[in-house]
């Protein structure tokens, strides 16, 4: 899996929320791509604008970033503030397996 995490900070209260409208236009058109877990925008209690992406694959994401839609987002980011965007790469994922493991190894 691999996630975008994307942060803005914006100059004002209105700049927040155009920044968190541009980045909700994104949300359905992303959802829909192949390998898209999931998409979100919100804005958060500090006037600070928060965007995940969740992607399946590297490949998912890297047909993503070089996409016209991509370039929509980055012409959004580009309008804040300050930005800050992250590529999260997830090479392991493990359910309650692990809880009973360590657990074990514990005892």
């Amino acid at each position: 899996m691999v996630r975008l995490n994307v942060t803005l900070n914006a100059r004002s209260l209105r700049d927040a929320e155009n920044l968190v409208e541009g980045l909700r236009f994104q949300v359905p058109g992303t959802q829909l791509e192949a390998g898209c877990i999931g998409c979100n925008a919100w804005l958060g209690p500090d006037t600070t604008v928060h965007y995940v992406e969740d992607w399946a694959t590297e490949a998912d994401i890297r047909r993503r970033v070089v996409s016209d839609r991509f370039t929509s987002l980055l012409a959004v980011v580009e309008a804040a503030a300050k930005a800050d965007v992250q590529f999260d790469f997830v090479t392991e994922t493990r359910g309650l397996e692990y809880v009973f493991e360590v657990r074990e190894q514990t005892s």
